[in-house]
């Protein structure tokens, strides 16, 4: 969290956490909506397709159904291990993982430079690097560069994610959740995102840290290997 200078700041315990269903209902509304618009995107280019007036528009329309699908399944398979960690998985390859976040980066405007060394992760690690790196791109509305690092460090696996960019910042209902504080004013669907990342951390006995700067975004977090 930022305080005015450049040295990020601790992200405190809960003060008055969330009921859990209340945090399970607002992350299935958050996975919703990120379903919705390229599942109705879908739809609209079938009825393009069944519309005898709309022919001329039939390469469109496949256009747009290809498009949207792909971005469906790269949000399925993205949301699979960010929010569900494959709950199988016990470990994951971060050359697969790279592939996931690639998908998610390639519907925004943002650039994705993955630099993880590491020949494995584990569990929390990987939703850490799933969740930080959307949260990441989600921070550089405009455009920018969205740099995913991880080294596994001792019996630890420090990562450092840094969006830099034009309008870089987070919404201050993200460093509420990251805070793990409960939502005031603001949309719950980035909320609920980053308050998920601060309970998995905990629990996984991690640490989290946040600063916002000129046109740049750093999170850092350590989790035990």
């Amino acid at each position: 969290m930022m305080d005015g200078d450049d040295t990020p700041q601790t992200i405190p315990e809960p003060k008055s956490p969330p009921r859990t269903a209340e945090v399970a209902a607002f992350l299935a509304a958050r996975m919703c909506h990120d379903f919705i618009s390229p599942a109705s995107a879908i739809v609209s280019g079938l009825d393009l397709l069944d519309d005898p007036n709309a022919q001329d528009m039939k390469e469109d329309a496949m256009n747009l159904i290809a498009g949207s699908a792909r971005k469906l399944t790269d949000l399925l398979a993205f949301t699979r291990v960010a929010f569900g960690a494959s709950a199988s998985a016990e470990t994951f390859d971060p050359r697969e993982l790279a592939k996931l976040a690639g998908g998610v980066f390639n519907h925004m405007r943002a650039q994705l430079e993955w630099q993880v060394d590491a020949p494995s992760l584990n569990k929390p690690a990987a939703r850490l690097l799933m969740n930080l790196a959307q949260m990441a791109g989600q921070a550089l509305p405009t455009g920018g560069t969205a740099t995913i690092r991880a080294v596994a460090e001792g019996g630890s696996i420090a990562i450092a994610v840094e969006a830099v960019g034009p309008r870089a910042r987070l919404r201050p209902e993200v460093l509420r959740g990251l805070a793990g504080e409960a939502l005031g004013e603001g949309l719950h669907g980035h909320w609920v995102q980053a308050y998920y990342v601060h309970l998995f951390t905990a629990d996984a006995g991690g640490r989290l840290f946040a600063d916002v700067g000129e046109e740049k975004v750093t999170f850092v977090a350590t989790v035990p290997a």
